[in-house]
């Protein structure tokens, strides 16, 4: 695990620059490249970014070394994505495209029209079902959001009941997710206003910080309760904590790193979480699910757009809104993150993250879960090691 401790010495380095020479001007730029640390790293020390990078580029010469095929394919896509942020902090030349490609490890730009007409189908069916219908999509859609509406007062609360439901399911799931920790383990949802997301996971402080200014239906506090809390951040953080201590994952695993190789999947398997719990039951939760799905790629939509083509923020929010059945002042709000450099191309992590943990976990048998769920817990990954390593061990 000799590479792994350098990675994430070199990382808790880059970290520490990074920090020292950006705006910290606001919450994003406070939490630094590192946001958490669940083991504590001892830095490298830089005095530039071009000793960070002489750093990376000596640990990849001694890729050879790593302990297994999907650990040497690990440092290196992890490591170039240490490669490309260096590059654009240092003020290098490199694209948007660029960055979505060794960055977040993803080859997608635009989300293809017929996926976002595929949402809109099945939310049209959904809402059919439920009897709104009559008006066209946006129309019908308002008006079941109005209805479904939890009132803000309730929010946190509802919140909390969904977390202790989803604990409960992860209880009955395979060992990985039913240690014995599981129960008493915890995470309190708090109100925010005015910040820049809707739910945040603040792991060290086990808080759930909910944006109470968005609206809510009883769904989305369902999917953020399992995105944020079990099985998706919550546990996982904790997992790799427990085995990062017990010597069972490297040191790299301790540590969350924004925008970088590693962003994707860990949010594909929060927003994977509903499915790994078999809880998307009733039609509201399936319009829910394609609702988050779409909302998600349309994000992907308009920061291609904006970061990928040049296009002004203004001219594109009609239509993203339109497309995201959102109001153009709740989309805005939903978009601020293009303007920050180092967190504008980690919105593709939800979508393209939770795609890529989708495009396996739909191929896994019943009897495969407790193994599938070990090897994606249990192992840091990239959209590409996820797919390729799991065919050798999981059959």
């Amino acid at each position: 695990m000799e590479l792994g401790g350098e990675l994430a010495a070199i990382t808790a380095g880059l970290d520490l620059l990074y920090r020292s020479r950006n705006r910290n001007a606001g919450i994003l730029d406070a939490e630094g490249l590192i946001p958490v640390a669940v083991a504590e790293v001892t830095p490298r020390h830089f005095g530039s970014y071009e000793e960070a990078e002489a750093a990376i580029l000596s640990l990849r010469d001694r890729l050879g070394e790593a302990e297994s095929a999907l650990r040497r394919d690990w440092l290196d896509e992890m490591s170039d994505s240490l490669l490309a942020l260096i590059a654009t902090f240092h003020g290098d030349r490199i694209t948007f495209a660029e960055r979505l490609e060794r960055q977040i490890r993803t080859d997608t730009r635009d989300i293809p029209d017929e996926i976002i007409a595929g949402y809109h189908n099945g939310i049209r069916q959904a809402l059919d079902e439920l009897g709104f219908r009559g008006g066209d999509l946006l129309e019908d859609f308002t008006r079941w959001e109005k209805q479904a509406r939890i009132p803000e007062d309730r929010v946190l609360d509802v919140l909390a009941d969904f977390q202790r439901q989803a604990r409960a399911r992860c209880g009955r799931l395979a060992s990985v997710l039913k240690a014995d920790w599981l129960g008493a383990e915890w995470i309190k949802p708090v109100a925010q206003r005015d910040v820049p997301y809707s739910a945040y996971c603040d792991f060290p402080g086990r808080q759930v910080l909910l944006n109470v200014g968005f609206p809510y239906t009883a769904f989305s506090l369902k999917h953020l309760a399992v995105h944020e809390a079990f099985p998706g951040h919550l546990v996982h953080l904790k997992l790799r904590e427990r085995r990062v201590a017990e010597g069972h994952m490297p040191l790299d695993a301790a540590q969350v790193v924004t925008s970088s190789a590693s962003s994707a999947i860990f949010e594909g398997i929060a927003d994977n979480g509903l499915q790994f719990l078999d809880w998307v039951e009733t039609t509201e939760d399936h319009l829910g699910h394609l609702l988050q799905r779409l909302r998600s790629a349309l994000r992907c939509r308009a920061a291609w757009r904006a970061l990928g083509e040049g296009r002004p923020l203004d001219e594109i929010l009609p239509d993203i809104a339109r497309d995201s059945l959102q109001t153009p002042t709740v989309t805005r709000s939903r978009l601020a993150f293009l303007g920050h450099d180092l967190r504008a191309p980690f919105v593709y992590a939800y979508w393209c993250g939770e795609m890529a943990v989708d495009a396996v976990w739909s191929t896994i048998a019943e009897e495969e879960r407790g193994s599938f769920w070990e090897y994606l817990y249990g192992n840091m990954h990239t959209p590409a090691t996820l797919a390729r390593h799991w065919k050798n061990c999981g059959s």
